[in-house]
């Protein structure tokens, strides 16, 4: 798990001392510490496939195991690698969840960007005082927010790559080309991996956001800053965010990247082309948000409810000559 643990160090630009001020790392210690209590004990030839649904029953909730025994899984795979072990070790996972398809229309996200931009944090008047109603201060804690969500709505970034948005090219930050409107979304100085995060073109009204941003204050070195630094995680922001909306439960900085791609099959975008600009593989997207494609199913649906003129013609025709008379062999008549 040290493997897993420096991966985050290094994503999240953090070392062994500032580590648990970041949400996803306090996770990954947390689904280690569940690990080691329940099967740490046990030698590799032992966490069979009896081992693994024991410890997902006990978990409780399939995708909280599901998660954890991935990791045991990569665990197991770095130790293979490293050449600890030789032979297969096959971990069994519970069956994955359905995905989900929570996304906002138009109106949930210009509500949620107003909400970020006009809160004001409440406070007591006074810590001394008995009256424990609270007033608006001058401090904006969500406006920050406002441009992660119109970054990540007209570009279906994943959150990570949102927040490392930069208008400067280095180490460690994921380069916007304001001159150019390309968005480089994979972090400089960073291996390419599963997440695919391909270079894409900006949307025009958001490139006139970002040089908009970049003017009024210049010096700034990420796009998304709070109190003049960079954003690991806004996890907590964007769920009090949601609550102010009234958008209600499930709302998390991924719906923004759900948005986008249903948004993009409801106006009739070419799935390949919606593919690559997302950064997913063609499968999931037409699995996942296909059905809110406009051609979806649309020949099947046309044929259908399609009159079939040939079937109907020769229907007619038979009813047409069933009351006619027809010559015989001989020279009688007969009558149908």
């Amino acid at each position: 798990m040290d493997a897993q643990l420096d991966k985050f160090r290094e994503r999240f630009n953090v070392d062994s001392k500032t580590e648990d001020t970041i949400p996803d790392v306090r996770k990954l210690k947390k689904r280690i510490e569940r690990l080691n209590e329940r099967l740490g004990s046990k030698m590799l030839g032992e966490l069979n496939g009896d081992a693994c649904r024991s410890y997902a029953k006990k978990r409780g909730k399939k995708g909280g195991a599901r998660r954890d025994l991935e990791d045991l899984r990569a665990a197991i795979g770095h130790h293979a690698v490293e050449g600890y072990h030789r032979g297969i070790v096959k971990v069994w996972l519970p069956e994955k969840g359905p995905p989900r398809d929570k996304w906002l229309t138009r109106n949930d996200v210009a509500r949620l960007i107003w909400t970020c931009w006009r809160y004001r944090e409440m406070q007591k008047r006074s810590r001394r005082s008995l009256d424990e109603r609270k007033v608006p201060t001058s401090r904006r804690p969500l406006r920050h927010l406002a441009r992660f969500i119109l970054l990540g709505i007209y570009s279906g970034t994943r959150a990570e790559a949102i927040a490392a948005a930069s208008p400067i090219a280095a180490i460690g930050r994921a380069y916007v080309d304001l001159e150019r409107g390309r968005y480089y979304r994979l972090k400089q100085g960073r291996a390419k991996t599963n997440k695919r995060q391909p270079t894409v073109p900006i949307p025009l009204r958001l490139l006139a956001h970002l040089r908009r941003w970049h003017r009024i204050n210049p010096e700034a070195k990420h796009f998304i800053e709070y109190n003049g630094k960079a954003v690991s995680s806004v996890k907590t922001a964007f769920k009090s965010a949601a609550r102010l909306a009234g958008l209600g439960q499930g709302i998390s900085p991924q719906t923004l990247r759900h948005t986008a791609a249903t948004w993009l099959m409801q106006r009739g975008a070419d799935p390949w082309q919606a593919a690559g600009y997302l950064g997913m593989s063609l499968e999931v997207l037409l699995n996942t948000y296909g059905h809110h494609h406009p051609d979806y199913l649309s020949d099947a649906v046309d044929k259908i409810a399609k009159r079939d003129l040939t079937v109907e013609r020769r229907a007619h025709l038979l009813r047409a000559v069933s009351g006619a008379v027809v010559p015989t062999k001989g020279r009688h008549l007969i009558g149908y």
